[in-house]
């Protein structure tokens, strides 16, 4: 599979069944790349990496100054990411893990996500949890991609209301794409939240 950047690079991907979006790269995958902020120096994780396609741009948008992870349960989409990350030449920079791996001290300068929605909103609130903790204060952020009408506009009041300042950085297509800071008294707390 294909994938054209804004910015007119190709990338070609290797995909399997059982794996999210087999057929072409999703919507709110390409509207993440498209629309999302500039990736910044420093350590950034894609959540439910898939095969890849996120994971391994922002490597490539951030050059050697981004140290990147690349997170899935799906044991064949993290070998397809990793091949694809060494095709497209980061294999150096992502790091292909599961959830498992992840060391427990690890933080974050910037999440990048087309989360799995389908899991249900109470694994998906602990999954977002367990990430959002990790950002690294005061300035950690975390962009997220969701279907409107898979609960994006109610995973924005949640996020708020659970103290996390979320805000629609724009919608399309049936797509809102939700940014996500570190709240203000994390710095005092380390990232560390109750």
């Amino acid at each position: 599979m294909e994938l054209i950047l804004p910015e007119g690079r190709h990338l070609l991907f290797r995909t399997d069944n059982g794996v999210f979006s087999t057929d072409r790269i999703d919507p709110g995958t390409r509207l993440l790349l498209s629309d999302g902020p500039p990736v910044r120096p420093g350590v950034l994780v894609d959540v439910g990496c898939g095969y890849g396609p996120l994971a391994i741009t922002l490597a490539l948008r951030g050059g050697p100054e981004v140290e990147g992870g690349a997170v899935d349960v799906n044991e064949r989409a993290r070998s397809l990411c990793a091949a694809n990350a060494e095709t497209c030449g980061v294999a150096d920079r992502v790091r292909v893990v599961a959830p498992d791996e992840i060391p427990p001290d690890l933080m974050v300068d910037q999440i990048w996500s087309n989360p799995p929605i389908r899991i249900g909103k109470t694994a998906l609130h602990d999954l977002l949890t367990s990430w959002l903790e990790r950002l690294r204060p005061p300035t950690g952020t975390a962009e997220l991609v969701v279907q409107k009408h898979l609960g994006s506009d109610s995973l924005l009041r949640w996020l708020n209301s659970a103290g996390w300042p979320t805000r629609r950085r724009t919608s399309r297509a049936g797509y809102r794409l939700l940014s996500v800071s570190t709240p203000p008294e994390a710095t005092a707390h380390q990232g560390v939240r109750s």
